[in-house]
């Protein structure tokens, strides 16, 4: 059998993939602080959430390219919470934001068109660039007493065959809200090389300080998608539910424009949708300040945490977090990270090393702020007793 090129990916196990699944086959413990699935981290959810799904009007098939007008409009709703006023035929309903990413690189890319993405970023963008024939390139950012754009990398890495840039706001996981002068630099840049803005706010709703503009407010002559979905505001992953706002321009992106009936055709295409969960949808983002509020809570307090436990510690620093649900931690560089991460799940932790989101081989952690208290608190112990031990190098311990 022969397999196309876009899926030649090594898929052998690696070594840290194998050495946490021995562990857990073992049945031995593991204080997980990559924790991402709200669903299995301990969260209070309704008795009625369920309920929603049961919705007679969905047993009648009405396939609605968009998506139904009742989902889309409370997507509408909840944009207006945001002080954004949008018209539902700017709406695209998803299933997942990967889908809805999928729908715009088909959009705005031939074969071997180029997307820029954040760097260090979510690794995903890779899997769905090389499976819609896109060439990804690094937008980086840069760190000093904080996240920012690396504006002047941003423009080197543009070529003729650059099609649109992917912002993460906040960025996961650094957690860096894109400020209002980086948005302008960023409109100035897009409107210069006739680039389109892809902007991810699935994790708008969870700041730690006060509340972010949304993207989805355009900026002056800029085509801006935005894409969001339930899995982070609602907590609900298993849920499938997600969309992309379009705005800009408004030859481009009005309501019945090119852009709109394009992205119409492909999303007509694949019809993925289900319907239970478009009547559903309103009443789960009516609902979803409950459950925000327990998020915060954690992730304030976990973030306490962390800051306790390493105060004593200058050895290990953790960068400036603006927003979403992870922390990024500078390490001594005893050795490669994986040296590091292999040790600590040895004795009961797993923690991201940070080149999984684009950081350098040696010298970074990512952990999820996610996870319960008590196991959060005891991955941390176990953490810093084992760089206040490997201070002299010996990263064996």
């Amino acid at each position: 059998m022969r397999f196309s090129e876009r899926t030649s990916w090594n898929t052998e196990e690696s070594e840290l993939a194998r050495a946490h699944r021995l562990r857990r086959e073992a049945g031995l413990p593991i204080a997980d602080l990559t924790a991402s699935n709200p669903t299995r981290c301990g969260f209070a959810y309704s008795e009625s959430l369920l309920r929603a799904l049961v919705e007679p009007r969905a047993l009648d098939y009405d396939p609605q390219p968009l998506g139904l007008l009742v989902a889309r409009e409370a997507v509408c709703s909840y944009y207006a919470d945001h002080g954004v006023k949008l018209d539902p035929r700017q709406i695209v309903l998803t299933t997942s934001t990967s889908e809805a990413y999928s729908y715009l690189f088909r959009l705005l890319c031939d074969p071997g068109s180029e997307i820029l993405a954040p760097r260090p970023g979510y690794p995903l963008f890779d899997f769905l660039a090389t499976l819609d024939d896109v060439q990804l390139k690094a937008a980086p950012l840069v760190y000093h007493d904080g996240w920012q754009i690396d504006f002047e990398g941003l423009r080197r890495a543009i070529t003729p065959q650059t099609r649109g840039i992917v912002l993460v706001h906040p960025n996961n996981p650094t957690g860096h809200f894109t400020k209002p002068w980086e948005a302008g630099e960023l409109a100035r840049i897009c409107r210069q090389f006739e680039l389109s803005l892809i902007v991810d706010e699935v994790f708008l709703d969870y700041g730690l300080g006060a509340p972010p503009q949304s993207f989805a407010a355009g900026l002056e002559g800029v085509p801006v998608f935005v894409v969001s979905g339930l899995s982070k505001i609602a907590g609900l992953p298993q849920m499938k539910a997600a969309w992309i706002v379009a705005t800009g321009p408004e030859k481009a992106l009005a309501p019945n424009s090119p852009a709109i009936e394009r992205l119409e055709v492909i999303a007509d295409t694949f019809l993925s949708m289900n319907a239970p969960v478009q009547w559903a949808l309103p009443k789960w983002l009516a609902s979803r300040a409950e459950w925000q509020e327990q998020i915060r809570r954690r992730v304030s307090a976990n973030l306490a945490e962390l800051d306790g436990q390493i105060a004593s510690l200058p050895a290990l620093q953790r960068l400036v977090v603006e927003g979403g649900w992870y922390a990024v931690l500078r390490v001594p560089a005893f050795g490669p990270d994986e040296q590091a991460i292999l040790a600590l799940l040895e004795r009961g932790v797993w923690v991201y090393p940070g080149y999984f989101f684009g950081f350098p081989e040696a010298g970074w952690l990512v952990v999820s702020l996610l996870g319960a208290e008590p196991e959060f608190r005891c991955g941390l112990i176990t953490i810093t007793d084992y760089f206040r031990t490997n201070q002299d190098g010996n990263t064996k311990g």
